[in-house]
């Protein structure tokens, strides 16, 4: 049995949110305390770590106040000989959020990190951890993507967000997060009526009771998330690459659009994106710089985090022979494809934001993704990874797997030239996942130019299927350090296996 969910909770969270305090009750149903500002800095929503390597790793906060960031480190959970590193001022310029560089772990070594911010007074401390995989040690890591979109937000009734507790559970080395990281479009309702009678009842803010335009929109939407205790708890654990896609903006979204949305006062996308981007890289441990960008984790993996939406050219029939165009742009395909032949890792994965031969429209005459559906030689978007692949071949680049969300699914694809309408490739896998407590979708249609073939595709009956109906998605990787085989597991919102395959290394 469920249990209710008061108005005065909900209202609760939501008075909560707009002071920026995450409310420590919205997964139970207990009635939400009022926030009394005391003469200490609060840390509003949790801490994170993301980004980190052999050599550094970012951590991040946000106060409900201005104040000098502190990160204590130690290799110990009781803190017993800590250092203590000086971190930035945080401020109403940057939404009182802030991240500090800090020295990466130990090869195999856990890193526990505490952190505070001083104002007039010290606050009270927050603490997680992270670690950097042992050079002979299995290396695991989950990915998923689409998070709280369509219209189903946190639900206490079902124990918020519980996809993000099964992916604690697996104990990842990180965590990929492959775009729609938030619905910048999507507001919620208190409550909507499932088709069989159940109701869902969204925690609201008044950030996410309309699409996001402004700066303090645009961040009141990861705040969001962060109300959800299992989603805090998984970040305060588990380090995370962090890319975008487009609801993170708006969907389907492309540089230069003019919007014809009754809903938006501001019709400029680029104005909304540059916005969008401030706001996600405030609220995420990113460096700064590009999205995309590669990580290595010694000899077994590197990662290359795709950024395929920050010069996607417009969304129309994608037909044309123009190679210059495309989703990645001249400087980030010629940075993958020198990237990739100089890669010595065991397996490159390409951790792409849309996938690569699925179908995804964007209204009848237009499409959203790389396929338009013909299966014939490249055109449009195809012909830049053509070029990817081709080069990689070429060149004897072998092990390279695509890792991706977006459609809502969880699938595995193998490509193979000897199905393609081009062949000049290694044969590789793709692998989507997703969505993390949002609607789900599916299957869409498999675009044959590149060759491709459904292995496994768990998908809904029924479009926009509440999380409630249980087709939630995360990924999960394990290479083994002996073998370098690579193991792919898709499992469900509960972590358990749906499908898996391992991948020989000998024969990538």
């Amino acid at each position: 049995m469920t249990k209710s969910v008061s108005r005065r909770l909900v209202l609760g969270a939501t008075a909560a949110a707009a002071t920026g305090v995450a409310a420590p009750s919205i997964l139970t149903a207990k009635p939400a305390a009022a926030f009394v500002p005391s003469g200490r800095p609060v840390l509003t929503h949790g801490v994170q770590s993301g980004e980190v390597t052999g050599g550094s790793a970012y951590v991040w906060t946000r106060a409900d106040r201005a104040g000098r960031m502190f990160v204590e480190l130690s290799d110990r959970p009781d803190f017993k000989h800590a250092r203590t590193l000086r971190g930035p001022v945080l401020d109403a310029s940057g939404d009182f959020t802030g991240k500090l560089k800090v020295p990466g772990p130990r090869s195999g070594g856990r890193t526990y990190y505490r952190v505070r911010v001083e104002a007039e007074h010290a606050g009270a401390p927050l603490t997680g951890s992270f670690s950097f995989p042992e050079r002979h040690r299995r290396i695991r890591f989950v990915w998923t993507g689409d998070i709280n979109g369509q219209g189903w937000g946190i639900n206490p009734d079902i124990g918020g967000m519980r996809i993000f507790q099964a992916m604690r559970a697996v104990k990842p080395d990180f965590y990929l997060c492959s775009g729609d990281t938030v619905y910048s479009d999507g507001p919620l309702a208190e409550t909507v009526t499932l088709p069989d009678g159940r109701v869902w009842r969204n925690v609201v803010t008044p950030a996410k009771s309309k699409v996001a335009e402004t700066l303090d929109e645009y961040r009141g939407q990861f705040a969001y998330n962060l109300l959800d205790a299992n989603y805090k708890a998984f970040l305060a654990e588990v380090p995370q690459l962090n890319q975008w896609d487009d609801h993170e903006v708006l969907n389907n979204w492309y540089p230069g659009e003019i919007l014809d949305d009754a809903r938006y006062t501001e019709r400029r996308v680029d104005v909304l994106a540059a916005r969008a981007r401030q706001a996600f890289f405030e609220w995420a441990p990113l460096a700064p710089g590009p999205v995309y960008r590669k990580y290595a984790y010694g000899p077994l993996l590197d990662v290359f985090k795709l950024d395929m939406r920050t010069y996607k050219d417009p969304n129309d029939a994608n037909t044309y022979a123009d190679p210059r165009r495309g989703l990645l742009g001249a400087e980030q395909r010629a940075w993958l494809i020198r990237s990739l032949r100089a890669s010595t890792a065991t397996w490159k994965v390409i951790a792409a934001d849309l996938p690569l031969g699925l179908v995804v429209p964007d209204g009848p005459a237009a499409q959203e993704g790389v396929a338009q559906g013909d299966g014939g030689a490249p055109l449009g978007r195809e012909l830049e990874f053509a070029e990817v692949l081709r080069a990689a071949h070429r060149a004897g680049v072998r092990g390279i797997v695509f890792l991706t969300a977006d459609v809502h699914y969880t699938a595995a694809h193998h490509y193979d030239p000897a199905r393609a309408a081009v062949q000049d490739f290694t044969p590789f896998w793709e692998f989507v996942s997703g969505p993390a407590n949002a609607g789900a979708f599916g299957p869409n249609a498999l675009d044959g130019t590149f060759g491709p073939q459904a292995a496994f595709v768990h998908a809904p009956p029924v479009a926009n299927t509440s999380p409630m109906g249980g087709f939630q998605h995360f990924g999960e990787v394990e290479i083994d350090p002996w073998s370098r085989d690579l193991t792919v597991r898709l499992r469900d919102l509960d972590g358990a296996v749906l499908w898996t395959t391992t991948l020989d290394a000998g024969h990538r």
